[in-house]
C-alpha cells in the first residue's frame, strides 16, 4: 500500500561516499562489519573479530585497535562530546562483555585506547543475543535487553572504573526489540517486545515499581528510536509511526507499509522498508536472528525519509541492497548497504526546497517548513506573499488577502493595494487597509483611500468603527479629518477632531461644514479660556449672526474677566424630579444635548446625577440620559483680559448686540482707565448710528442715551471726538453739550444760526445772553438777515433791541447801520427804539448842558475868590471861638477861611508859628482833596490801567474823560 501522506518530494541529494581500497575491501566482506555508530566527527565500525575501527570524514580509517579478543562487536555507543566508547562483544557461548575505551588516551606498551573499565553482562546464566542497548551520556546507567525477554540494567562509575551493579528489571516471555532511555526528573526506560510498550522507572520516584504497559502493540526489531528534542519514544510499525511521551502513546501518523529499520535524523524519521507489495507479510521480530523468509538477503530496500509533522516524503528511494545500518554525523546521513557501499545524504538548502514547493504550489506546506525551520518573520513573509500572488491568480481574492494581511510587516503595500483597486474587490482592500493602520504602517496617502472605501460603500458603521478604534492613533489625523469633511461625514470629522484636542477644527466644523452654530458655541464655552478665546475671535461674526444673545454675552463674561468653561453632568431621569430640580442644575439647551450626543464635550463631568426611582419603573438606559449644564463654585480661571477695542471689529453690522456688549464692559468693576476713551467714544458713536436708523420717539430715546453718557464732569471723551461725531451724526445736542462745557456760548449760538434754526437761536440767546452780551449784537443781525428769520423772531427783535439799548451795547448809530446793510428791517419795526434813544439823547443833552453851566459858573466865583483873596484885605468879624464858642479874646487866631479861635483852644505857641498849621474845621476836607490829587498824580503814571479801563468801559469817551480829568494827559503841563 502507499503512504499515507500527499506529498513527496526531491530534499536531499545522494551521493555514493568514494571509499579508500583497504575500507572498501573491509566493508564488502560478507559479515565483517558487525556494529556501526557515530559520534564526535568520526564513524565507528565494529567487526566480528572484535576490532574497532575509527573512520574520519573520508572514510578513511584513522585508527583500529583489537577491542576484543572473544566474539564479535555487535552494539557500540559513542558518548557525544567525549573520547569515550562503550562496545559490547558476544560469542553466545559465554556472557556479554563491554568495555569502555578512552580514545584520547593510549597505552605506551601497545599504542591502543586504554580501557577504561570492563563489565560482564548478566542474563542469568541463559545464552541469548542481545536485542537492545541504551546507555546514558554520562554512562552512569546502561540498559541491556535480550532475546529472551530479560532486561538488565547496569549502575555505576563505569568511566572511573569505581565498580557497578546489575540488575534484572524486567522479564518477558516476548524477545526485547528496543530499549531506550528517557531522562528528566526521574528517569524512565522504555522497553519494547514483539507485542508490547513498556515503560521502567529505573531512578527518581516511582523506582522499584512493576513496568508499566504503554500499548499493547509491540515493534519490530530496529523500529523503536528516540527524539532527543522533544525526548518521545518513536515506535515504527506496518500501519503507522507512533509517538511515546511520560504520559502514553499520542497521535499516530499514518504510513502504511512494512518497516524494518528507523532513526531519527533532525526533524525527520529515516524509514527503511523492503520493497512494497500488494498485500503486507506478516510481520516477523525475529527476522534479524535469522528467522524469516529466505528471499530477504536478496531483496531490494525502500529508503525513506519522512516528516512526520508535516506529512511529506523529504525523500524516497529504491536501494539494490538491504541497508546495514544508518548513521549521522557532519549534518549528512549516511547509509551502510549489505554489499559495503555507503550512501550520504545531504539536505538541500532550504532556498531550493522552497522552490521545489514553489513548483508545485505548495505555499501552506512552505510556510510550515519556514515557521519549522525558524525562519524570521521576513523571510516567511515572503513565502506568505507568494502564496497571496498564486490565490490572486486563481481569482481566490479573499485568501489571497488573508495571506497578504498575514504578511504585511514585511511587504510593500503598494504592491497589494495595485491589485485590489478593482470595485468588485474593495471590501478586500477595505480589509488590507484597516490591517495596515493596526499595524501602524499606515500613510496619509493608505487613510485617504480607506475613509474614500468607507465613502464608495456608505459604510457609515465602519468608519465610526475606524474612527473610533481605541489605543494609540493609527492613522494621519489631518488626513483623516479632511476626507471625513469632503466625504460629508461632517460628525465623524468632529469626533476626531475633539478626540485628539483639535478644538480649533471642531468649531470649523461644526460651523463651516455642519451649521451647527449652537452646538459650535456651546463647545467654546467649555474650553479653556485661551482656546475659547482664539476660536470665539475666529469664528466671532457668523455666531453674532446666528447666535447674537449667547454670543455676545460669551464676549461679555470674557472680557469682564468672570468667564469660566461650562461643565456637564449626564442625568438619568429615573422618575420625575421634585418640584425645584436638582440643586445647583440647569437644564441644558437642545445644542448642548445635541453635542453631547455628537461628541464627548471638552468638560463632561465622570459623574452620573440620577434622579430617584419611583416603585415598579424599569430601570433606564443610557440612551434616555439628558446633558445638564451645573454651576460650579470654583473661581473663574485666571487668564489675561484682553483689550476691549480687539474685540470691536467682530461686532460689525451687529450694533445692539455691540451696544449690549459696550454697556456690560463700561459696568465692569475692573475696567482700566485706559480702556475707558475707546469704550465710551465707541458706545456714543453706536448711540448716536443707532439713532440715524431710527425716528421720532426712538430716535429721541438714542439721541438721549448719547447725550446723558457725554454728560457730567471727567467724562472719559476727548472733545474733539464727541464733536466729530456729533457733526457727523448731525447730532446738534452733542455739539452744544461740549460747547457748554467749555464755556462757547457764542459758537452754540452760531451753530443754530448757520442751519438758520431761529427758535434754537432764541433759546441759546435766552440761556446764554446774560453770560455773553455780545450774543445780542450778532443776534440781531441774523433776525433781520432774511424775511422769514425776522418774521419767525417775531417780537424777539424788539426785546433784543431793549436789551441793546439798556445795556449799551451798541450805539445807536451802529444799531442803524446793523439793520440797513439788507433793508430786511423797516422803519416801522425800529420806530419804538429810535423814538426813546432820540429822546434819551435829547434828555441827556439838556443835562450835560446844565452841569456845563454849573461847572462853568462856580470856576468863575472860584477865580473871583482867589483874586480877592490876593489882592484885597480880608475883615475877621467873628466874635466867638469855633471851638469853645466863648468870646474871643486875645490871642486871637483867624483863618483865611473865616474862621476864627483862641490861641489855646487852637494848639500850642509852637504849633501857632507853624505856618503849617490848617484850621481844625477845614482841615479834614482840605486833607480829602490832597489825598484825590494825590491819587490822580499817580494814576496818571499807570498807563496800563488806563487801558484796561479803557477795554471794560462800555462808553469809550467817558472813559477817556474820567482820565483826562485826572491829568493823564496834563501831568507834563503841570510840570
Amino acid at each position: 500500500m502507499a503512504p499515507v501522506t500527499p506529498w513527496q518530494f526531491k530534499f536531499f541529494d545522494v551521493s555514493q561516499v568514494k571509499l579508500p581500497d583497504d575500507e572498501s575491501s573491509i566493508l564488502s566482506e560478507p559479515g565483517n562489519i558487525t556494529a556501526v555508530t557515530s559520534g564526535s566527527e568520526s564513524v565507528f565500525f565494529g567487526s566480528a573479530d572484535g576490532v574497532v575501527r575509527i573512520l574520519s570524514q573520508s572514510f578513511k580509517v584513522v585508527r583500529s585497535f583489537k577491542a576484543h579478543d572473544v566474539g564479535s562487536i555487535t552494539h557500540m555507543k559513542q558518548v557525544q562530546g567525549t573520547a569515550l566508547l562503550v562496545t559490547i562483544s558476544e560469542d553466545l557461548s559465554n556472557e556479554p562483555v563491554l568495555k569502555v575505551w578512552a580514545l584520547d588516551k593510549l597505552e605506551k606498551k601497545t599504542g591502543i585506547p586504554r580501557c577504561q573499565s570492563t563489565l560482564t553482562i548478566h542474563n542469568g546464566r541463559k545464552q541469548f543475543p542481545i536485542s537492545a542497548f541504551a546507555a546514558l551520556e554520562d554512562l552512569s546507567q546502561l540498559a541491556v535487553g535480550f532475546a529472551n525477554g530479560t532486561v538488565t540494567v547496569v549502575r555505576g562509575d563505569l568511566i572511573h572504573d569505581r565498580g557497578a551493579r546489575q540488575r534484572t528489571v524486567f522479564e518477558s516471555e516476548e524477545p526485547i526489540t528496543g530499549i531506550e532511555i528517557r531522562e528528566g526528573s526521574i528517569t524512565t526506560l522504555y522497553i519494547a517486545t514483539t507485542g508490547r510498550i513498556l515503560t521502567l522507572v529505573i531512578s527518581g520516584r516511582g523506582q522499584g515499581q512493576p513496568a508499566k504497559s504503554l500499548d499493547e502493540s509491540g515493534a519490530g526489531l530496529g523500529c523503536m528510536a528516540v527524539d532527543k528534542t522533544t525526548k518521545d519514544v518513536v515506535v515504527a510499525r506496518n500501519d503507522a509511526i507512533y509517538y511515546y511521551g511520560l504520559h502514553g502513546r499520542g497521535p499516530p501518523y499514518a504510513y502504511e507499509g512494512e518497516k524494518k529499520l528507523i532513526t531519527i535524523f533532525k526533524d525527520y524519521v529515516v524509514i527503511v522498508s523492503p520493497p512494497k507489495s500488494n498485500a503486507i507479510p506478516r510481520a516477523n521480530p525475529l527476522r534479524a536472528f535469522g528467522i524469516g523468509s529466505t528471499d530477504d538477503a536478496f531483496n531490494t530496500s525502500t529508503f525513506t525519509i519522512l516528516n512526520t509533522e508535516l506529512r511529506f516524503v523529504a525523500h524516497q528511494e529504491q536501494i539494490s541492497s538491504q541497508v546495514k545500518a544508518i548513521v549521522s554525523e557532519w549534518g549528512d546521513l549516511f547509509v551502510l548497504s549489505m554489499d559495503g557501499k555507503i550512501f550520504r545524504y545531504h539536505e538541500k538548502p532550504f532556498a531550493q526546497k522552497l522552490d521545489i514547493l514553489y513548483q508545485r504550489n505548495l505555499y501552506i506546506l512552505a510556510i510550515n517548513l519556514a515557521q519549522k525551520a525558524g525562519l524570521d518573520s521576513s523571510q516567511q513573509n515572503v513565502i506568505l506573499r507568494k502564496f497571496g500572488d498564486y490565490l490572486y491568480q486563481k481569482g481566490d481574492y479573499d485568501t489571497a488577502m488573508q495571506q497578504y494581511l498575514k504578511a504585511i510587516d514585511n511587504t510593500e503595500p503598494s504592491q497589494v493595494i495595485r491589485k485590489f483597486l478593482d470595485t468588485q474587490r474593495i471590501h478586500n482592500l477595505i480589509e488590507y487597509l484597516e490591517e495596515l493602520h493596526d499595524h501602524h504602517k499606515a500613510t496619509s496617502d493608505h487613510t485617504t483611500l480607506l475613509l474614500n472605501c468607507y465613502a464608495k460603500l456608505k459604510d457609515v458603521e465602519k468608519l465610526e468603527e475606524f474612527i473610533k478604534s481605541p489605543g494609540d492613533l493609527k492613522f494621519d489625523l489631518d488626513t483623516a479629518i479632511s476626507m471625513c469633511r469632503q466625504g460629508g461625514y461632517f460628525d465623524q470629522a468632529a469626533f476626531l477632531a475633539r478626540k485628539h484636542g483639535e478644538h480649533e477644527l471642531v468649531v470649523d466644523i461644526l460651523i463651516e461644514d455642519s451649521k451647527r452654530y449652537g452646538e459650535a458655541l456651546a463647545y467654546i464655552w467649555r474650553l479653556e479660556p485661551e482656546a475659547a478665546y482664539h476660536n470665539l475671535m475666529k469664528y466671532a461674526t457668523v455666531l453674532l449672526e446666528q447666535c447674537p444673545k449667547d454670543t455676545t454675552q460669551i464676549f461679555i463674561d470674557y472680557y469682564t474677566g468672570t468667564f469660566r468653561p461650562k461643565k456637564d453632568a449626564i442625568v438619568i431621569p429615573n422618575a420625575p424630579v421634585a418640584s425645584g430640580g436638582i440643586p445647583g442644575v440647569s437644564i441644558a439647551t437642545n445644542a448642548v444635548q445635541n453635542l453631547a450626543a455628537l461628541l464627548p464635550l471638552p468638560y463632561m463631568n465622570t459623574t452620573t446625577i440620577a434622579s430617584p426611582a419611583s416603585a415598579g419603573e424599569q430601570k433606564t438606559t443610557m440612551s434616555q440620559a439628558q446633558i445638564i449644564e451645573t454651576d460650579s463654585d470654583e473661581p473663574a480661571p485666571e487668564y489675561k483680559i484682553p483689550k476691549p477695542r480687539t474685540a470691536f471689529s467682530a461686532f460689525v453690522d451687529h450694533a445692539p448686540e455691540f451696544i449690549v456688549f459696550l454697556e456690560a464692559c463700561i459696568a465692569s468693576e475692573d475696567l482700566r482707565e485706559d480702556d475707558k476713551v475707546d469704550l465710551y467714544t465707541t458706545l456714543f458713536e453706536m448711540y448716536l448710528h443707532t439713532a440715524s436708523s431710527k425716528k421720532d420717539e426712538e430716535r429721541r430715546e438714542w439721541e438721549t442715551k448719547a447725550k446723558k453718557l457725554i454728560e457730567g464732569k471727567n467724562i472719559p471723551i476727548d472733545t474733539s471726538n464727541v464733536l466729530l461725531l456729533s457733526h457727523l451724526s448731525n447730532f446738534r445736542d452733542g455739539t452744544i453739550l461740549v460747547r457748554e462745557q467749555e464755556g462757547l456760548h457764542f459758537d452754540i449760538f452760531r451753530s443754530y444760526t448757520s442751519v438758520q434754526d431761529t427758535q434754537g437761536a432764541i433759546r441759546a440767546l435766552r440761556k446764554y445772553g446774560p453770560e455773553e452780551p455780545a450774543l445780542y449784537p450778532a443776534a440781531l443781525a441774523y433776525f433781520t438777515s432774511s424775511p422769514d428769520i425776522l418774521e419767525e423772531a417775531g417780537d424777539e427783535l424788539h426785546a433784543v433791541l431793549r436789551k441793546i439799548d439798556d445795556d449799551g451795547l451798541m450805539a445807536p448809530l451802529q444799531v442803524i447801520q446793523t439793520l440797513s446793510t439788507n433793508g430786511i428791517a423797516t422803519m416801522g419795526m425800529i420806530k419804538p427804539y429810535l423814538s426813546t434813544t432820540i429822546e434819551r439823547e435829547r434828555q441827556e443833552i439838556a443835562t450835560n448842558r446844565r452841569t456845563i453851566e454849573t461847572f462853568r459858573s462856580d470856576t468863575e466865583s472860584k477865580k473871583t475868590d482867589l483874586v480877592s483873596l490876593n489882592t484885597k484885605p480880608v475883615v475877621f468879624q467873628a466874635t466867638r471861638c469855633k471851638i469853645c464858642n466863648a468870646p474871643l479874646e486875645l490871642p486871637v487866631v483867624h483863618f483865611l477861611c473865616k474862621h476864627s479861635f483862641h490861641q489855646r483852644c487852637l494848639s500850642t505857641d509852637e504849633d501857632v508859628e507853624d505856618e503849617s498849621v490848617e484850621c481844625p474845621i477845614c482841615s479834614g476836607q482840605n486833607q480829602t482833596v490832597r489825598q484825590i490829587r494825590r491819587a490822580q498824580i499817580e494814576s496818571a503814571e499807570k498807563h496800563d490801567m488806563f487801558r484796561d479801563a479803557l477795554k471794560r468801559g462800555k462808553d469809550g469817551f467817558a472813559v477817556v474823560s474820567e482820565w483826562f480829568g485826572r491829568g493823564v494827559m496834563g501831568f507834563g503841563a503841570a510840570e
